[in-house]
């Protein structure tokens, strides 16, 4: 039977771009239909008292969400998955660090709209607030089904979600597929609510 998952990314975290790449690899080795869906930092952080440096880099941070959810709304749903995987790429594995963060992540983004074929006109809602009103709807659909002090990656497994799962490196193959089976097993039973360990490693992309 296909399973359903929901998948929320904010473009600019690396935790939740490892998640992805599982959750890339899950889809095709189990008989489960993902949905991509935006999710933005920013919004979540705002007026929230964060260390200074932390502030400049959530700002900064909004235009790939911005441009992720323009595309959905714009481009189609069926497209998201596509431009997350590009931009991904760009931001995270592809970072060489020598740029500003927001000058970077608008390298990302038309980086990401070619590879894709969109439009290149898409990459000015970076700096728009058009869709914003509907990232702020997709942060509270997936925070009212996980709860409030969470970031992302947050999954929905079958209506039953979660913050996490936190990995690194990203299992493949079948290693993969057994560690859906464990997070379906625990979302199966409604009374588990966490399971956490300290972070010994950095995102590993590989």
């Amino acid at each position: 039977m296909t399973q359903h998952a929901e998948y929320w990314f904010d473009p600019i975290c690396p935790w939740a771009w490892m998640t992805s790449r599982w959750m890339t690899e899950v889809s095709q080795i189990r008989d489960v239909e993902v949905t991509w869906h935006p999710f933005s930092l920013a919004i979540l952080n705002e007026g929230k008292d964060l260390d200074p440096g932390y502030r400049k880099h959530i700002d900064d941070s909004v235009g790939p969400a911005r441009v992720a959810m323009a595309v959905r709304e714009e481009a189609g749903q069926e497209k998201v998955k596509a431009f997350y995987d590009a931009v991904g790429t760009a931001i995270h594995p592809e970072n060489t660090g020598e740029e500003d963060s927001r000058q970077r992540y608008q390298k990302a983004i038309d980086k990401a709209l070619a590879e894709v074929g969109l439009p290149a006109e898409l990459g000015e809602y970076a700096d728009q607030d058009v869709y914003d009103e509907k990232l702020r709807e997709s942060n509270a659909r997936a925070l009212g089904l996980v709860g409030d002090d969470v970031g992302v990656p947050i999954i929905s497994i079958d209506g039953t979600a979660f913050f996490g799962p936190v990995m690194s490196p990203a299992p493949k193959g079948e290693e993969a597929g057994r560690v859906w089976d464990g997070a379906v097993a625990l979302a199966s039973y409604p009374g588990f609510f966490e399971l956490k360990r300290s972070r010994t490693t950095g995102p590993i992309f590989d």
